[in-house]
């Protein structure tokens, strides 16, 4: 029983962490911009239920810590519908009452009275506030660790694999895929993972002859201590590169920051791409994870991160090193998420901001409450594919180390 809940706290705490960090710095941006344009803000909870502690600020604001640690909310005052954007009607009524309460002209601290290109600039500063942090978190890393480039020097072959079909061999340096020149193992990796049933062309350096070939990745099933049973596309290579071929430079703060935007990219456009493949029925969605893998994520790369190192001090550094990536590649997903056109989030409401724009009022309630009905209902289809994956596979990264 005691190692069960030593088990259950280790994934458990690591993901609450990270989650709640997270959230709270993307309601942080809603939050800070709000208050730079003079809107009356209630509350801001880190957690949800009962308060543990709290107290209000000169602006009326009542800063809280709450029991459950899922995130975090700011309240803007008089969001009395779920959706946060009134129709004409709506507006009209919250005009009136705010006038009565507190005397004319108080209504142009409220969120809904703003400019609409202020509240359009409050709600994206949320999702911003997560790019935000991912670069902060990314360009701190490289700072402090440098980069170490491993190129794609091919180690291994598996026989009858579509790499040895394609005439592949022990010691060719892989230089373009598709065309895109490669510098590191990763690259290779994520673009054959992209690339299930698609031919794939590569241009190798063999003994300082160029090389072209083409490879078609297949899925196979792969059990990792992190990722679970996920099928993964490969071509059935190993790369191991030579000692000499490694390369490791240290970063100033500019160049720090470039690499951390570009890994930001990177991310965005591999998602991107296989969230366009899962709708051209290329992809099954089976890297798609949910708060259960996520956890199960935490948890593992907390555990391995820890056995690295026999030295205590050591162990907390590695730790500490892999959750703030971790926490990065988070931060990046929540706000690609939030940033999508479905009327529950940020970008719906982005979107009912566009339309308002164009038409010069707000989206009829009616037409709302089937924007935000829907758009419930897919996050919770999403939601539930999510966590039927993570359920199926029992965990989430598929690291992409050197394997392609």
């Amino acid at each position: 029983m005691t190692g069960f809940l030593g088990q259950a706290l280790l994934y458990i705490v690591p993901f609450l962490l990270v989650l709640t960090f997270i959230v709270t710095i993307h309601e942080l941006g809603h939050f800070l911009v709000a208050r730079a344009f003079g809107v009356k803000i209630d509350r801001f909870s880190i957690g949800f239920g009962k308060t543990i502690v709290g107290r209000t600020d000169r602006h009326g604001t009542e800063w809280r810590i709450a029991w459950l640690p899922l995130g975090g909310y700011v309240k803007f005052s008089g969001d009395l519908d779920a959706s946060s954007v009134p129709d004409q009607a709506g507006l009209a009524e919250l005009r009136q009452r705010v006038i009565a309460e507190h005397g004319p002209g108080a209504e142009r601290d409220y969120f809904h009275f703003k400019p609409i290109w202020q509240r359009a600039l409050i709600v994206a500063a949320g999702p911003a506030a997560n790019f935000l942090l991912a670069l902060v978190l990314l360009t701190a890393l490289f700072m402090a660790l440098g980069e170490l480039i491993a190129p794609p020097r091919v180690g291994l072959v598996t026989p009858g694999s579509p790499a040895a079909e394609a005439g592949f061999q022990r010691g060719d340096m892989i230089r373009t895929v598709n065309g895109r020149a490669v510098d590191e193992s990763a690259d290779v990796t994520e673009i054959v993972i992209l690339s299930a049933n698609d031919p794939v062309r590569f241009t190798v350096d063999r003994a300082g002859q160029v090389v072209s070939l083409v490879a078609t990745p297949v899925r196979q099933v792969e059990q990792n201590a992190i990722a679970g049973r996920v099928q993964v596309a490969r071509i059935g290579l190993r790369m191991e590169p030579l000692r000499s071929d490694y390369r490791y430079r240290r970063l100033n703060p500019f160049e720090a920051a470039g690499k951390a935007t570009e890994r930001i990219g990177a991310v965005l456009t591999s998602t991107v791409t296989y969230l366009g493949r899962i709708f051209a029925g290329k992809e099954s969605g089976d890297l798609l994870n949910g708060p259960l893998g996520i956890a199960k994520a935490a948890g593992g790369i907390t555990q391995q991160s820890a056995a690295a190192s026999s030295d205590p001090g050591l162990s907390a550094l590695n730790v500490l090193i892999n959750l703030v990536q971790f926490a990065a590649l988070v931060s990046i997903g929540i706000g690609f998420v939030n940033l999508l056109p479905i009327p529950v989030l940020d970008g719906g409401h982005l979107l009912f901001y566009g339309y308002e724009a164009v038409a010069r009022r707000p989206v009829p309630a009616r037409v709302q409450e089937v924007g935000y009905r829907v758009g419930l209902a897919l996050l919770a289809g999403l939601m539930l594919f999510a966590t039927w994956n993570d359920l199926q596979k029992n965990g989430l990264f598929t690291f992409l180390g050197g394997l392609a």
